[in-house]
């Protein structure tokens, strides 16, 4: 009898938290593409990008200069000279393989730089919405880490109202 009743207060109790739990779901990058400064964190981002350009192609234009220097004079360079120019070439050479390597990351970063007031400005929505309606949980519907979740839990789009974003469907 002590068992009986063990199992259906762990079930009670059991159903009772489970009752109590509120989960519901977020996509954080569909609402950052849906606000109005992402206009400017996209120009502010190809700004960026030309300028990059504009810097990669500087570093070509020196290394091409050399390399075609090198070429029609180095019959007349020493070999401490002919090694010293090598050496130039060689390392601008480096140099602009290392920045296009680089220039992912760097834009990222730029991305990263730009969009995190954007960020905390979601989070701040995200955390009325959870507080008004006494959510649990939230999981981020744009990762990976969720299978299914119904549509009547996910809220994006009361984020979206709390930002004053019309969605335009």
């Amino acid at each position: 009898m002590k068992k009986y009743l063990l199992v259906l207060s762990f079930t009670f109790l059991s159903l009772t938290a489970f009752a109590q739990s509120k989960i519901g779901t977020i996509d954080a990058d569909y609402i950052l593409n849906q606000l109005p400064e992402m206009t400017q964190v996209n120009e502010g981002l190809k700004t960026y990008n030309e300028d990059l350009q504009k810097e990669l192609e500087s570093n070509v234009t020196k290394y091409e200069i050399l390399v075609k220097d090198y070429q029609a004079n180095s019959s007349t360079f020493s070999e401490e000279d002919k090694k010293t120019k090598e050496s130039e070439i060689m390392g601008l050479e480096n140099d602009i393989k290392g920045f296009r390597q680089k220039a992912s990351l760097m834009m990222q970063m730029k991305r990263n730089e730009l969009t995190k007031a954007l960020y905390e400005k979601i989070n701040a929505a995200m955390l009325q919405v959870i507080q008004e309606e006494n959510y649990t949980q939230i999981f981020h519907a744009g990762g990976n880490s969720l299978a299914y979740s119904a549509e009547e839990f996910d809220i994006t789009v009361k984020v979206l109202d709390k930002l004053g974003i019309v969605v335009k469907e």
